[in-house]
């Protein structure tokens, strides 16, 4: 296992590589010019050529990028114009709210994916199959930032249950129960796509595992029904179950970006749009660096809990 898991944090530096070249590419090609959005109407000739020579925008693409790429490797995301302070800190101070909303999320779909999903394959073609397949098809297709809304305006402004954005109160408020009620209707917004998709892999691999050979030799030895779902179908489909868990956990981190800006949730998502309308490119491409970051280590710890559940995997 510890080879395992040396090796895929190896494979990690090349996926980063070309994720930063990734990102590097897509804020070069996004229209305007940065030095201009930070001088606004003091953009003179004289002035832009000064700031484009301290942003080093005067150079070309391929040493720019290997200019930010090695201050990457000393610790030194750049510093962000538009807040004058260090982008690291700026996307450190973010990091939380979003880990915690994205982790929210991700546990609320995968305990409901997972109940959906063998709810759906025990109950397979009963009316309780149907109206779960039904609701999850609809949950998929729902847009996450409609939903958003349409939650705020149910539960925020017509029932007044749950407060509408930010994380905490402006006046008062500030401990726990005031984060959860605030947390309730992003992380709910945020995982019902993630959710309908779990469920509806889990009731394909359920009903995989129900139709094998050892399922049936379980039930004909008469061990309870519970047991028979839990103990022998369960268990080995939860081992193909758990990357597509792995994936999600991607989407609810990519779908922060506009679930924050729905919720006004001070994580990096709303960050990373208020920096892209200020062409704050250093903030934009340190935020996309550490959220991709994220990412390939979430599906690491899938593929290791993967293996600790089934050892015959290979390495």
């Amino acid at each position: 296992m510890k080879s395992y898991i040396a090796k895929r944090l190896l494979m990690m530096i090349p996926v980063l590589f070309g994720i930063s070249v990734i990102v590097f590419g897509i804020m070069a090609l996004i229209p305007g010019d940065p030095a201009t959005a930070i001088l606004g109407s003091f953009a003179t000739p004289e002035n832009l050529a000064r700031v484009r020579s301290e942003l080093g925008l005067d150079k070309p693409l391929i040493e720019q990028y290997f200019t930010w790429l090695a201050n990457l490797l000393h610790g030194d995301f750049g510093r962000s114009y538009s807040l004058n302070r260090p982008v690291i800190n700026e996307v450190m101070d973010r990091l939380g709210p979003t880990l915690l909303l994205a982790g929210t999320s991700l546990l609320l779909c995968t305990v409901f994916g997972l109940i959906i999903g063998v709810i759906s394959a025990v109950k397979q073609y009963a009316w309780q199959d149907k109206l779960l397949t039904l609701s999850v098809l609809i949950g998929i297709s729902t847009p996450s930032f409609w939903l958003g809304l349409i939650l705020i305006l149910i539960f925020a402004v017509h029932w007044k249950w749950f407060p509408a954005s930010g994380m905490y109160a402006i006046y008062g408020g500030g401990d726990l129960h005031d984060l959860l009620m605030h947390l309730t209707l992003p992380a709910i917004t945020l995982s019902v796509v993630a959710t309908g998709v779990i469920a509806r892999l889990t009731r394909s691999a359920m009903l995989e595992v129900l139709r094998q050979d050892y399922v049936r030799t379980a039930r004909a030895k008469g061990l309870h029904e519970g047991k028979v779902i839990y103990k022998h179908a369960f268990k080995n489909a939860l081992v193909n179950i758990i990357p597509v868990i792995g994936i999600q956990a991607g989407f609810v981190i990519g779908g922060a970006v506009y679930i924050e800006t729905v919720f006004q949730w001070p994580g990096i998502g709303r960050m990373l749009v208020t920096a892209i309308t200020t062409r704050d490119i250093l903030l934009v491409q340190g935020g996309m660096l550490v959220v991709a970051a994220c990412y390939v280590l979430f599906n690491l710890l899938a593929d290791v809990l993967q293996r600790l559940l089934d050892p015959r995997l290979e390495a």
